[in-house]
């Protein structure tokens, strides 16, 4: 209610509250954006030669193509408020015309959303992570791609894919991840772990903060 009165710029909460009791009051008093339908996250993945922007990790379970496309497009957005350069790359588990399915059929309409709703932005989809990741592995998957081999915007085609593989890259590589950082909402609410560190608070109050900018 602060946040929405205006008496607080943004709000971080959920150290000791489920995700649900951070998201629901902001969905009914702070609302979505305008023209944004889907409050999504995404996680800054601190790695040691760059920062990538992992997306929806922590809030949508099976987005459908207009979902994933709202959620590229608002990922897209916080990566330039960042000041990192939006390369998004639309992962599924087949790279451009390879494979067939309904799960690669979903991102690849979600690829052509995104191209529709903002042809400024560099989309490449459906690609598996190691084309979107590795120059050498995008040049021969998909060698006529701007995003291949350097996407910076990762979007992950489920809540089960993005938030295992975010996992499994923060404990395998040692990468610093922030967030989750919620996005679409009028103004910055974001929410903790309940398992967070004092390290993860600071973090996600640093954000909001730039959020709330």
């Amino acid at each position: 209610m602060m946040v929405y009165q205006g008496d607080a710029d943004g709000m971080v909460s959920g150290a000791v509250h489920t995700t649900q009791h951070t998201i629901r009051p902001a969905l009914q008093f702070v609302k979505t954006k305008p023209g944004v339908n889907t409050v999504s996250s995404v996680f800054f993945m601190c790695l040691p030669n760059r920062v990538s922007v992992f997306g929806d990790c922590a809030v949508n379970p099976n987005p459908t193509s207009e979902q994933l496309a709202e959620i590229a497009i608002s990922s897209a957005e916080t990566s330039i408020m960042f000041g990192i350069e939006p390369k998004i790359a639309m992962l599924s588990y087949s790279s451009g015309t390879s494979g067939e399915g309904e799960d690669v059929d979903k991102v690849r309409r979600a690829t052509e959303i995104v191209r529709e709703k903002r042809p400024d932005l560099k989309v490449e989809g459906p690609i598996q992570y190691d084309a979107a990741v590795d120059p050498s592995v995008g040049r021969q998957k998909l060698p006529n791609s701007q995003v291949a081999g350097q996407a910076s915007v990762l979007i992950f085609p489920d809540l089960n894919t993005g938030n295992n593989t975010y996992k499994a890259v923060q404990r395998e590589t040692g990468a610093l991840a922030i967030g989750p950082m919620l996005q679409g909402l009028n103004k910055p609410v974001n929410d903790l772990s309940r398992g967070c560190t004092v390290d993860d608070v600071f973090n996600t109050v640093v954000i909001t903060a730039i959020q709330a900018q």
